[in-house]
């Protein structure tokens, strides 16, 4: 067993397990509860953190945290009602169109 990082929140760090554990890493958040110890403690001892159960998959879970920690952002207008779509969306959020430059070209 291996720590793998410090994630930012709980919410944050179980969004992570969850997506590690997608990819069939065996990861677990540990320091679920040491939150309400902040200020006896120190803020950074404070923090969840992920843990990878087996050492042989410690290197695929970096690059897979890496992955989700830098998903692409971008900004595009919507064909379908010209609203301006921020971040890594995919769909308009105002009316559901997809992103045209996710559009495949069929033959």
């Amino acid at each position: 067993m291996q720590r793998l990082a410090q994630a930012p929140n709980i919410t944050i760090a179980q969004l992570w397990v969850d997506m590690l554990r997608q990819e069939g890493i065996d990861a677990t958040m540990q320091r679920y509860f040491i939150s309400s110890a902040a200020g006896e403690v120190p803020p950074d001892q404070c923090l969840p953190e992920l843990w990878v159960m087996r050492d042989e998959q410690l290197e695929r879970a970096k690059l897979v945290l890496h992955d989700l920690r830098h998903i692409p952002q971008r900004r595009w207008l919507c064909a379908g009602c010209g609203e301006v779509v921020e971040g890594g969306f995919t769909q308009c959020w105002n009316c559901g169109v997809a992103d045209p430059a996710l559009s495949y070209n069929e033959n």
